[in-house]
């Protein structure tokens, strides 16, 4: 399903007035429809190629949009109307085959407008027309001053402007104004409706405050057309009017009672407002309260990261001091170390001649216990042969024989 943005104008879907606003432009162009084939680039939902073709014998319709053309294919099945996927900057067709080509409200919606304009002329046979209308920019922005920018709109022309940009590729170019106006109707209540006379005491007016233009461009002839007035269907244009005056007293009506609704709810909402405000202020004091409190807690900090830094220099000065005492510990402690070791090895060489000595001593201590105890043991020998000696001469002294040979001086001399 076909969804209307706005831009897409969608039969059945969009109001009267826009709808006849589209639809006019085609009630113009389809006077130029008997010439031959017919090109509607940007057809969109395919009405207009479906007015042309009614007037001619074949209309082509192009559109960029898959879901435009698949309704237009199954919308308007004419045997004398055909509907394609393309875009109107690469046109798939024929060079000159087409003695009429629309493009209605398209040209402001592409970057490359001038890639259109360039095959508009490719495919315009010599003797065609080609018609194209844009928004005037400078009514069109004062009608969306509140909206904005449209955002499907990527250039939009003032009258000298796409005067100009026609005759860059057009000899012959006539624009019109196209304008809504009011008027009134007097037709025959007996008899089927008639093309009617007509009497125009308007003016166009000035080109600045045209809604459209609708420009008429040519190669080969010059077409100066004569200004157009489309009645729109419509039985009864104030009648309509006044209907819908009412249908806009009801929703007014409407809109009233649900702006009473909308006032007592907005009452509701001044008094929650009201007493949100009260606990508002009764926290904005609290959070001042916890703000000075910040802030105090804040010149705090700074003071403490002040003394901090001023402790961190002098631990830094200390801890230098350390730095070098460890440096001259660890210089002593390698001098030590050194002398330790020097002297590690004097003593350990004079422990190892001591030791020498000690082991010379030993050997000559068990030798002199050696020979003591060889001359105990001689001594011991001896003492006992003396002590056997001196028995015997006691032995001796004391015999009767040895006395008696004595007194004769006999025997063995034995001295006392």
């Amino acid at each position: 399903m076909i969804e209307f943005t706005g831009e897409r104008v969608i039969p059945g879907e969009v109001n009267d007035d826009l709808w006849a606003e589209h639809l006019a432009r085609y009630a113009f162009a389809s006077r130029y429809a008997g010439r031959g084939r017919a090109l509607d680039i940007g057809c969109g939902t395919g009405y207009g190629v479906a007015e042309l073709a009614g007037h001619g014998s074949f209309a082509a319709g192009v559109d960029p949009d898959a879901d435009a053309i698949a309704y237009a294919r199954a919308h308007y099945r004419i045997a004398n109307a055909s509907f394609l996927r393309s875009s109107a900057q690469a046109l798939p067709f024929a060079d000159c085959a087409f003695h009429l080509i629309t493009a209605f409200e398209v040209i402001e919606h592409l970057e490359d407008w001038r890639a259109l304009l360039t095959e508009s002329r490719r495919v315009l046979h010599p003797d065609g027309i080609f018609l194209v209308s844009t928004p005037n920019k400078l009514y069109y922005a004062e009608s969306r001053a509140k909206d904005g920018p449209n955002p499907f709109h990527a250039h939009e022309f003032e009258f000298a402007d796409f005067r100009a940009s026609l005759f860059g590729f057009y000899p012959h170019v006539s624009i019109l104004l196209q304008n809504r106006l009011e008027s009134f109707l007097f037709s025959p209540a007996d008899r089927p409706p008639q093309p009617p006379d007509t009497r125009n005491d308007g003016t166009p007016g000035p080109p600045e405050e045209a809604h459209f233009f609708v420009a008429v461009c040519s190669v080969n002839n010059r077409f100066d057309p004569r200004s157009f007035l489309y009645v729109p269907r419509a039985s009864n244009l104030l009648r309509e009017r006044e209907r819908h005056i009412r249908l806009l007293e009801d929703e007014l009506r409407q809109t009233k009672q649900w702006l009473d609704a909308v006032i007592a709810d907005h009452k509701k909402l001044f008094d929650v407002h009201a007493e949100q405000t009260r606990h508002l202020e009764e926290h904005n004091r609290w959070a001042l309260k916890l703000d000075q409190d910040w802030r105090a807690a804040l010149a705090r900090i700074v003071q403490l990261q002040e003394e901090l830094k001023a402790e961190q220099a002098a631990g830094a000065e200390v801890a230098l001091g350390y730095e070098r005492a460890v440096t001259e510990l660890q210089q002593e402690n390698l001098r030590r170390t050194e002398w330790a070791l020097e002297t590690e090895r004097r003593l350990t060489g004079e422990l190892a001649k001591k030791s020498d000595d000690l082991a010379e001593a030993v050997r000559l201590l068990d030798t002199a216990e050696a020979t003591v105890v060889e001359r105990t043991l001689w001594a011991q020998q001896l003492h006992k042969r003396l002590e056997h000696a001196e028995a015997q001469v006691r032995m001796i002294r004391e015999s009767r024989w040895i006395k008696l040979g004595r007194r004769f001086g006999l025997g063995p001399q034995v001295d006392g």
